[in-house]
């Protein structure tokens, strides 16, 4: 290996190898860089007068489990038209820094890999401010070059919560954009109000290339896609339309059984029911016959499941209608709700046998973005946060 491969390889490529020494757990090197003139930062004039040197020891990424220290003598030119001194830059050590960058992707690395960064402090032999430093720096540059990408032609919408406002008691919430096209999170908002949505994600163009996003049944979201996707078709999720009356199930079956989670009946009410077999589902009925009610809010359920093993838009559309229709005729105020919601959604819950979209993805990176708060302990930068949950996700 010739002399100017070796010190690409041990140093960085603009340095040159002037000495070094080995010890038991660390490796020192000097350098020094060697060029005929520098350019001025400020008038962008060429010197070729050095003005003094200096030394500046940095450290590298660690080579065989030995930590690398790089001792550098840096020449300080002056400007002959501005009379400005300054020091000639190193390509892989940003200005002032104090690690190569070749560290910091280093320690960005290791964040990713070991479990804690107890670890990585006792790896890197550095505190943990700097590996915060290093590890936040890193995962924003990252994001950076993916900032153009503009937005795709399917989106799907959903909240988490993110954490707990100790002075109002109330939970605060995060937004989460899924980029169905290259199944990966397109952008993370904290709240979920109109005003703050917009704000977090007008940096990002190409809006009108939406053209289905799939939300649940929710009024602020619908709202905001058509004030703020104008080319957007909404799509509602059908996880959450068969869950509607699962709450009125429960209710009226804990006035009859009481609240036992082990009880049998309780989970072959919430079945789908064209999932069971013969004999279970003539147990079911018989055992609704003395629950009139019940056995009301039951059937409706049933039919809700029966709107959706329809195939195609005009079979689904009768079918809804004639449920809507039947409802009017009910007594029960959980009829009565669910007929209203759906004929406030009447047309998002029919495109869904259209596009065939759901909101499953959404909801996939949701349980990933909770599995990232709880292995952080939870998270008191919101920036902080929204940096890990889009690389992680990407």
């Amino acid at each position: 290996m010739s002399e100017s491969h070796l010190t690409r390889f041990l140093l960085l490529p603009e340095l040159k190898l002037t000495d070094f020494k080995f010890r038991s757990t660390d490796r020192f090197y000097r350098a020094i860089k060697e060029s005929r003139f520098e350019v001025c930062p400020k008038c962008a004039t060429p010197s070729f007068k050095v003005h003094d040197r200096r030394k500046v020891t940095v450290k590298d990424a660690p080579d065989a489990g030995k930590s690398k220290w790089i001792t550098i003598v840096k020449r300080r030119f002056r400007c002959p038209k501005c009379k400005s001194v300054f020091t000639e830059p190193i390509q892989g050590i940003r200005k002032g820094a104090r690690v190569t960058q070749k560290f910091e992707h280093s320690i960005l690395w290791a964040c990713e890999v070991f479990s804690d960064l107890k670890k990585v402090k006792t790896t890197y032999k550095c505190s943990y401010k700097l590996i915060y430093k290093c590890f936040y720096r890193q995962l924003e540059l990252k994001q950076r070059e993916k900032m153009n990408d503009p937005w795709p032609k399917t989106l799907g919408i959903d909240e988490h919560g993110l954490f707990r406002d100790k002075k109002r008691g109330a939970r605060e919430f995060a937004t989460i954009f899924v980029d169905y096209t290259n199944k990966r999170v397109k952008e993370v908002v904290e709240g979920k109000s109109h005003a703050e949505l917009e704000k977090g994600i007008c940096h990002i163009k190409g809006k009108e290339r939406v053209q289905n996003v799939v939300i649940d049944l929710a009024d602020p979201y619908k709202y905001f896609v058509k004030n703020y996707f104008p080319n957007a078709k909404i799509v509602a999720d059908k996880f959450h339309v068969l869950r509607l009356l699962n709450p009125a199930i429960n209710r009226r079956r804990i006035g009859i059984t009481g609240d036992k989670r082990t009880l049998g009946i309780r989970r072959l009410l919430l079945k789908n029911g064209f999932h069971l077999d013969y004999f279970t589902r003539s147990h079911i009925w018989k055992w609704l016959e003395n629950y009139p009610e019940l056995k009301e809010v039951y059937a409706y359920k049933e039919w809700l499941h029966r709107l959706y093993r329809c195939r195609g838009y005009t079979k689904a559309r009768r079918s809804l209608i004639a449920m809507i229709d039947q409802m009017a005729s009910s007594k029960i105020k959980e009829i009565i709700t669910l007929r209203r919601t759906l004929q406030k959604w009447f047309n998002e819950i029919l495109r869904y046998f259209s596009t065939r979209i759901t909101n499953a993805r959404t909801e996939a990176f949701n349980n990933h973005a909770k599995l990232i708060q709880r292995k952080a302990y939870g998270f008191k930068s919101f920036t902080n946060y929204r940096l890990r949950l889009l690389n992680a996700c990407s």
